[in-house]
């Protein structure tokens, strides 16, 4: 791993036209768990998968079941930034980094002190009332009980994208536009397995795309550089 690392250190020190485009592994280090992964407390509590739980679907038949989960497994608010998040900050006030393409949506990019940050699936700490819009703040809706309501009586629903639905596709298009442009394209703590998300790495042209996660992905034989590991301690060292 120390010549990859010292591969792409060389490369960053070389750039100023970077994007990076991240998903989930890149919070685990912050605390804040894969919904994927199953663990004891998530078998004892819920009768679904998150993937149904998490599906415009649900949310419409079963809002209360979808917030129990929500609050529970979903908001992480007292999260902090971890190296990658830092790393990335840095970067951007640097003038190397162009932008962040996340999958995630806990809003860690930005507390880091990321300003441009595209958030492909939105974000836990926006919420709007479904009937008139009125924002409300995600501490208001970890604070309460049973499905929130906006003084108007409709109902509240956070800004992220559920199964079912449809990407931004303002958010898409300017995503493409970077990935498009970079010299140096940086895919950490992802599997590439949700589309159409993962399918944005294919508007890459350039000759240094970066591969960074834990385990294999499909991309890896694509990949001008591959790294496996924590994607924290790897950028810990950049």
């Amino acid at each position: 791993m120390e010549a990859q690392v010292k591969q792409l250190k060389e490369w960053i020190d070389q750039s100023d036209n970077i994007v990076f485009f991240g998903g989930a592994g890149v919070s685990t280090e912050s605390g804040i768990p894969d919904f994927r992964s199953v663990d004891g407390l998530y078998n004892q509590q819920y009768k679904y998968p998150p993937e149904t739980i998490l599906s415009r679907t649900f949310f419409d038949a079963n809002p209360e079941e979808f917030y129990r989960f929500y609050r529970n497994k979903m908001l992480a608010l007292d999260a902090a930034p971890n190296a990658a998040h830092l790393k990335l900050a840095e970067w951007e006030k640097a003038g190397k980094l162009r932008a962040i393409v996340t999958q995630n949506i806990d809003g860690l990019h930005q507390k880091a002190g990321s300003k441009e940050v595209l958030e492909l699936h939105g974000s836990v700490l926006r919420n709007y009332c479904m009937r008139c819009r009125r924002p409300y703040d995600a501490r208001d809706i970890a604070a309460g009980k049973g499905v929130p309501k906006c003084t108007c009586g409709g109902m509240i629903k956070p800004d992220v994208v559920l199964y079912e639905e449809s990407l931004d596709s303002y958010t898409m298009n300017k995503s493409l536009e970077y990935i498009r442009r970079a010299d140096i394209l940086i895919i950490g703590g992802t599997s590439l397995a949700v589309y159409p998300a993962a399918g944005l790495i294919n508007y890459y042209g350039g000759t240094k795309l970066v591969l960074i996660n834990k385990t294999p992905t499909p991309a890896d034989r694509r990949a001008d550089l591959v790294i496996h590991g924590p994607i924290g301690e790897i950028f810990s060292q950049l």
